[in-house]
């Protein structure tokens, strides 16, 4: 099949959306599918307000078409509701071509987190993005739940996986720091609520892996912290399976990538009780789970290794792929 994935987010970003579009691809091609990705890459771009690391194609609409039209694509996906989404999204209603998309990420949310903009106001628009779809992908059960009650139409169950390979349990041998290491990755962005994780009274030492516009104010505010800057690939395995737990403070990912990943290394999950968390980690006992977060960080460490590592091999990315096909829809 020859398919074609439409992304505002791609490389150099870092973050659950291109590690998930960039494994898929793989594993796709892989299999003997031809993936196209139209990303930022091939657009004149700007800086997105607020967070200047990411990149947002400009007036993207001509070379969108020309790009599709080139393509010629047996099936599209439109991963994100950014510019190129929008693009798209266009392109193929004027087109009458049937497309699926993604619900990846909590943009009502962030937006309220940046600006103070009820996220109420912009659910609408994202039902309204969403709703010429054939099918909308969505992680998690309790994320699928959620969009129903908001009127989100044709909603269609796609998880992610885990390279368990890369991601495994080895000596913890990275930190020359006070244990136990509680440890966060993923970007320093106030919609990642980082704060609420580093306020905790911990033993030991917080670690955090990443980059973000909120990492300069959260080191200043928190000198005890050690921030590290931006790991990937085996390095960033590393972190993960040298740290004591994992704490997720997030309360708006639809999922959570990086919790699968430190489960993954044999290292217990700390978060709130929130969908993503709940999704992942449930009622596994790999992790805790508290509005308590404190707690629930204190409680991890008595979690084993094996334990965290026998649930995270139940997500495979092969698994994810096949969910993923199964939803396409022919573009003609």
């Amino acid at each position: 099949m020859n398919l074609a994935i439409v992304s505002d987010a791609w490389h150099p970003q870092v973050n659950g959306v291109v590690r998930t579009l960039t494994t898929l691809k793989d594993e796709l091609e892989r299999r003997g599918h031809s993936v196209t990705v139209i990303a930022p890459d091939a657009f004149s771009t700007v800086p997105c307000p607020g967070y200047r690391e990411i990149r947002l194609a400009l007036l993207p609409g001509r070379g969108m078409g020309r790009r599709l039209d080139d393509a010629a694509p047996d099936a599209i996906h439109i991963a994100t509701e950014g510019p190129l989404g929008m693009a798209a999204r266009a392109y193929c209603r004027r087109r009458r071509l049937a497309f699926t998309t993604a619900f990846h990420t909590r943009f009502p949310d962030y937006v309220a987190a940046r600006t103070g903009v009820p996220a109420a106001w912009l659910h609408g628009w994202m039902r309204r993005f969403h709703a010429p779809a054939a099918r909308v992908m969505v992680a998690t059960d309790s994320l699928m739940g959620e969009l129903a009650g908001r009127g989100f139409r044709n909603l269609r169950r796609w998880s992610r996986g885990v390279d368990t390979t890369l991601f495994r349990p080895g000596p913890k041998d990275l930190y020359d720091l006070p244990r136990p290491i509680f440890l966060n990755v993923g970007r320093v962005a106030v919609e990642k609520n980082l704060e609420a994780f580093l306020v905790l009274d911990l033993p030991g030492t917080k670690v955090v892996v990443g980059c973000g516009p909120q990492r300069a104010v959260l080191a200043a505010r928190h000198p005890g912290a050690v921030f590290v800057g931006s790991r990937s690939g085996p390095d960033l395995a590393h972190h993960f399976r040298a740290a004591d737990v994992f704490v997720f403070p997030s309360r708006t990912d639809t999922f959570g990538l990086v919790m699968l990943e430190a489960l993954a290394s044999g290292v217990p999950v700390a978060a709130f009780p929130v969908p993503g968390p709940v999704d992942v980690v449930g009622g596994s006992t790999a992790g805790i789970l508290s509005e308590d977060l404190g707690r629930a960080a204190r409680a991890a460490l008595n979690i084993p290794a094996g334990r965290c590592r026998a649930h995270a091999e139940g997500f495979s990315w092969a698994r994810s792929a096949d969910q993923f096909l199964d939803n396409l829809v022919p573009a003609r």
